[in-house]
């Protein structure tokens, strides 16, 4: 039986590292452009005049191994623009440029240029424009290739969502996922490797390796939800699954008609005997992103978004629970 940990990622322990690090980013900054609200949520905010500004940073993951494994760069990209402007627009944030950061042992023209093209074809479906970028060669720190970014959003303050306004009776909304995105890949690669290799044909007609590398939806539509509905809160359910929406507020998360998971989850689980509450806080599960709205506003957001589906409501209470079982 695996788990995320025994695969090399311990979700708890990271939880604590990432808290010893916050504790001692204390220094603001003095002026009229400052932060906003404190470190935690999706994105760090920054006053300017009417607008906020938001830095979001997001990297593929050991996603990069598999690419590297089948000698296939060509989806990545799009990774990396989605995992950061994913986690903006949970905040009504609108993405407008985006920097890259690639870090090798040693670099390929024929990799870049895979790379750059992945890039390209996200910042097409975000409507962003790639402004700058870093290359570093670091033999001996890094072995293989590392891909990251980071994205500048914006938006009139009186339009980002952070979630405040969630209250009991509110109707949440989970919407498909195009696969096992960019997170748990640590856990997801070693389940194939010891299911037969990325080239193992799964039973619905794809190899181990081509589903993984399934590119990360891009939640652009919710921009427009944002603006034509009444939305309280916004979730990209990436690594920790379900717990992520506990980063909206301390209500209760009741999903009791879950979207039903991918195939690729479903075959995880089997081979790799992992539990199921394991499996719900590493992956989305099928869900990559959560709307949290008012009754009244269901009908439309289901009208708009493709894949969208209601799975449950906010209740009195904390803490996630699927079907009645918390998840932690």
């Amino acid at each position: 039986m695996l788990n995320y940990r025994d695969a090399g990622v311990d979700i708890d322990h990271e939880s604590l590292v990432v808290r010893s690090l916050v504790r001692e980013l204390t220094h603001r900054r003095e002026g009229s452009v400052r932060m906003a609200g404190d470190i935690g949520h999706f994105a760090g905010l920054i006053k300017f005049g009417e607008y906020y500004l938001a830095l979001a940073v997001d990297g593929v993951g050991t996603k990069l191994c598999i690419a590297e494994e089948l000698s296939d760069w060509s989806t990545v990209g799009i990774d990396c623009i989605a995992m950061n402007v994913n986690d903006l627009y949970v905040m009504n944030l609108e993405p407008v440029a985006f920097v890259d950061y690639i870090a090798a042992e040693s670099f390929s023209t024929q990799i870049m240029a895979e790379i750059g093209r992945g890039l390209n074809a996200g910042a097409r479906l975000a409507n962003l424009e790639i402004v700058g970028g870093e290359t570093a060669t670091l033999k001996g720190v890094i072995n293989g290739l590392d891909l990251a970014g980071a994205c500048l959003g914006v938006q009139k303050r009186e339009k980002v969502i952070t979630g405040e306004k969630i209250e009991e009776g509110d109707v949440i909304i989970g919407v498909t996922s195009s696969g096992i995105h960019s997170n748990g890949l640590t856990l997801a690669r070693e389940v194939a490797l010891r299911a037969g290799g990325l080239n193992k044909m799964l039973p619905w007609g794809k190899t181990a390796g081509e589903e993984l590398l399934t590119p990360t939806r891009i939640y652009h539509e919710s921009l427009i939800v944002a603006n034509e509905c009444e939305v309280h809160g916004m979730c990209h359910i990436t690594g920790g699954g379900l717990l992520n929406l506990s980063r909206l507020t301390g209500k209760m998360f009741d999903i009791t008609d879950p979207i039903p998971p991918c195939d690729i989850f479903r075959w995880i689980e089997r081979e790799g005997g992992v539990e199921y509450n394991e499996m719900y806080r590493t992956f989305n599960m099928g869900m990559g992103y959560v709307f949290v709205v008012p009754l009244s506003s269901a009908p439309r957001v289901l009208e708009m978004v493709h894949g969208a589906k209601i799975i449950g409501e906010i209740k009195d209470g904390t803490g996630v629970y699927l079907k009645g079982r918390r998840i932690q």
